[in-house]
């Protein structure tokens, strides 16, 4: 029992190992993009771009991620997404 415990620990911490908590800016559309986006990658591909992605950029990744990745977004969302973005974390 002792062992399985001990296995089932250190998988736990292997599993996580490398992953950073990322903190999103706490404004309207955070939940949005924290729940959407969250479904298919980390939220931490969000601080990466943000230098190099103004407005235009977000709405071709959003877009990109709905149509090509089949990321489940609706019409009212991916708006409320796209201006979070632009707003908080474009160039």
């Amino acid at each position: 029992m002792r062992i399985l415990i001990l296995l089932l620990s250190f998988f736990a911490a292997t599993a996580t190992a490398g992953e950073n908590q990322i903190f999103l800016k706490d404004r309207p559309g955070k939940t949005q993009v924290a729940t959407q986006c969250s479904i298919c990658h980390s939220l931490d591909y969000i601080t990466q771009h943000a230098a190099i992605l103004d407005r235009v950029g977000w709405e071709k990744t959003v877009g990109k991620m709905i149509n090509s990745m089949g990321a489940p977004i609706n019409g009212a969302d991916k708006q409320i997404i796209i201006d979070y973005l632009a707003q908080n974390y474009g160039k």
